[in-house]
C-alpha cells in the first residue's frame, strides 16, 4: 500500500508568473548592484521588491459595466405648450 506522489504539469498562477518577469527584468536592469551586495542578498531584495511589484495586481479581468442607455423623452415643444 505505497502512495506515489506524481507531480502534476500546473502551470504558475498568472501573479506568480507576472512575479517571475518583474523579477527577471529587474535582475537584468540592475545587474551591477548584484556584485555590490553579493549574490544571496540581491536575490533576496529582488524577490521582495518583486512581491511588492505585483502585489497590486488584479489576476481576474474587470469587466466592464453595462451602461444602459438613457430614454430621452420624446416630448416635442409642440406637446409642452398645448
Amino acid at each position: 500500500m505505497s502512495k506515489s506522489k506524481t507531480k502534476k504539469d500546473k502551470t504558475p498562477s498568472p501573479k506568480k508568473e507576472f512575479r517571475n518577469q518583474i523579477t527577471e527584468q529587474l535582475k537584468n536592469a540592475l545587474n551591477g548592484l548584484e556584485q555590490k551586495l553579493g549574490k544571496k542578498e540581491f536575490e533576496a531584495r529582488i524577490k521582495k521588491a518583486g512581491k511588492l511589484l505585483a502585489a497590486g495586481i488584479k489576476t481576474k479581468l474587470v469587466k466592464p459595466a453595462k451602461s444602459n442607455p438613457v430614454k430621452k423623452n420624446s416630448v416635442t415643444s409642440e406637446e409642452t405648450a398645448a
